[in-house]
C-alpha cells in the first residue's frame, strides 16, 4: 500500500447531519413561533458572583458559550438559546429560549421548566463541572438553577 492511497479521501467525507444544518442555519427569529426570557442563577449557591467560580477552576463564560452552542446545535429548528446577559460581577445570567412551535400558555412555564432542567442543568452539572459551585442542599436535590421565565413580546 503506497502512501497516496488515501489521497482524494475528502471525496467520501459525510459531515453529521446537525452539523451540515448549523453551517447552513443562522438564527432567524421569523422562523420562532415563541420568545421568552429567562434568569437563570445558581440554586443553593456557594459563590457570591461569577468571578468567585475561578476559586473552583471554572469559566463560567466559555462554559455558557459552551453548553449553549451544543444545545442549539442539537437542536437547530425547534429551539434556540441565545445569551443576552453576563457579567462577571453578577450572581445571574440571561438567556433568550426560541421556540419554533405554539404551546398553550397554562402549560409554557411547567415545559420550559422541566425542559431546562432536563437538558440544560445536566450540561453545566456534570459536563461544566458546575457541581461544586452549589452546596449540599442543591446537590442533594440535583438542582442547579432559579429560572425566571418571562414571555417576550416585541
Amino acid at each position: 500500500m503506497t502512501e497516496n492511497f488515501f489521497a482524494n479521501y475528502e471525496q467520501f467525507v459525510v459531515p453529521p447531519l446537525y452539523q451540515i444544518k448549523r453551517e447552513e442555519q443562522t438564527f432567524n427569529p421569523k422562523d420562532y413561533a415563541m420568545y421568552y426570557i429567562l434568569t437563570v442563577s445558581l440554586y443553593d449557591s456557594l459563590i457570591s458572583d461569577w468571578n468567585d467560580a475561578a476559586k473552583y477552576n471554572i469559566n463560567v463564560r466559555k462554559s455558557i458559550d459552551h453548553v449553549l452552542n451544543d444545545f442549539n446545535e442539537r437542536k437547530v429548528g425547534k429551539y434556540h438559546l441565545q445569551l443576552l446577559e453576563f457579567e462577571n460581577d453578577k450572581s445571574y445570567f440571561v438567556i433568550a429560549l426560541s421556540i419554533k412551535n405554539k404551546i398553550e400558555k397554562d402549560k409554557i412555564n411547567e415545559i420550559i421548566s422541566s425542559y431546562i432542567e432536563q437538558l440544560i442543568s445536566n450540561s453545566f452539572y456534570i459536563g461544566q463541572s458546575w457541581y461544586w459551585l452549589i452546596g449540599q442542599k442543591g446537590k442533594r436535590e440535583r438542582k442547579l438553577f432559579n429560572i425566571s421565565i418571562k414571555e417576550y413580546t416585541h
